[in-house]
């Protein structure tokens, strides 16, 4: 029995964590798609080597996520590509 009720605690922590847990919305999303443009734009301008490195990780971000149809791996593509032109 004590180990059903610890069992049920740490479910109801789980499920309590991931409510509480931000979501990627089409607003949120929006503006990530915003900083990925902008972020690219100055790669181009100030460092073609960055440029090419991005187009490279691009690509395999895209093949990752094919068929993902949710903002949250939407987002989650989004931050990849961030990380890459602002690393």
């Amino acid at each position: 029995m004590r180990s059903f009720t610890l069992a049920a605690l740490a479910i109801l922590f789980a499920v309590s964590a991931c409510a509480r847990a931000p979501q990627c919305t089409a607003a949120s999303l929006g503006r990530k798609a915003q900083e990925v443009n902008v972020a690219l734009q100055e790669a181009i301008a100030n460092d073609p080597a960055r440029a090419l490195e991005f187009s490279i990780k691009a690509q395999e971000v895209a093949i990752r996520y094919q068929g993902s149809p949710t903002y949250d791996d939407a987002c989650r593509a989004y931050d990849e590509l961030l990380s890459v032109l602002k690393g």
